[in-house]
């Protein structure tokens, strides 16, 4: 378990879910840009930024070529990681395909599995959230496809433009990637992340489950001492949750100006 110390006024920021690139570079760039202003609000103040996946409607890295686009969005991360400022990037199922890109160019530790934390003496366990839990079958028996050595290996021989407009083409369409069939809330002893968070209690006490991938703002007392929070998503809610050493809650980002 990570322990981190917030001194001096310090918060830890959290945010999933923007799926940047969908449904088309073009109308993404307004979110890309609030988000992007958003980083740099909280950089002010910010001990830690986590975040939890599906930055990305689709990432995928070669060898020597990765995405075109999000100039804005890694630069803003390579100018707070530089800053002394910790970034924790959890892989979300948009973005399965991360091979280093993120460790070697911009400093940032990459996830593939729900991590634990303590923050100021408060017990954390931190994921994008796909995948875990009684349910999510159909996208756990793709998620063997994707990450299957064999299926990257085929991808990768793709020529880039092809490959690249393929995944983004079915990133989109696909509910089961999307998570578009999903993004209600099913009453919280249907949710299936609670229902995982519930079990993990049964061995071992965490204050705080944080999750994204549900694209619903959540907060569900899974005791009287531990609490679920889903991040929402940067699409609809524009939701994140901060931790001030003390409490954590979520709230939405309206701007600037508003």
């Amino acid at each position: 378990m990570t322990t981190l110390e917030l001194t001096g006024g310090k918060k830890v920021y959290f945010a999933s879910d923007n799926h940047l690139g969908a449904p088309t570079m073009e109308q993404s760039y307004p979110r890309e840009k609030k988000f992007v202003a958003w980083l740099d609000e909280i950089k002010a103040d910010a001990g830690a930024i986590f975040l939890l996946g599906d930055l990305f409607d689709f990432w995928m890295e070669y060898k020597t070529v990765v995405p075109k686009g999000f100039t804005r969005t890694l630069g803003k991360l390579a100018e707070i990681s530089d800053a002394g400022i910790p970034i924790f990037y959890f892989v979300g199922n948009h973005d399965l395909w991360m091979n280093g890109y993120f460790e070697e160019e911009l400093n940032i530790p990459v996830f593939h599995r729900p991590q634990q934390y303590t923050i100021n003496g408060i017990s954390f366990f931190i994921g994008h959230g796909d995948g875990l839990g009684p349910h999510d079958k159909g996208y756990k028996r793709m998620k063997k496809v994707f990450t299957n050595p064999v299926a990257k290996w085929f991808f990768r021989w793709l020529h880039p433009d092809l490959g690249v407009k393929l995944a983004q083409y079915f990133s989109v369409k696909n509910k089961l990637i999307s998570g578009d069939e999903d993004a209600k809330f099913l009453g919280a002893d249907k949710e299936w992340l609670v229902q995982y968070a519930k079990r993990k209690l049964e061995t071992q006490h965490y204050d705080h489950f944080i999750f994204g991938h549900r694209h619903l703002p959540l907060e569900i007392d899974l005791n009287e001492k531990s609490k679920y929070t889903n991040l929402g998503d940067w699409i609809n809610y524009y939701t994140y949750a901060v931790f001030d050493g003390d409490s954590l809650s979520l709230r939405a980002y309206k701007g600037k100006t508003e």
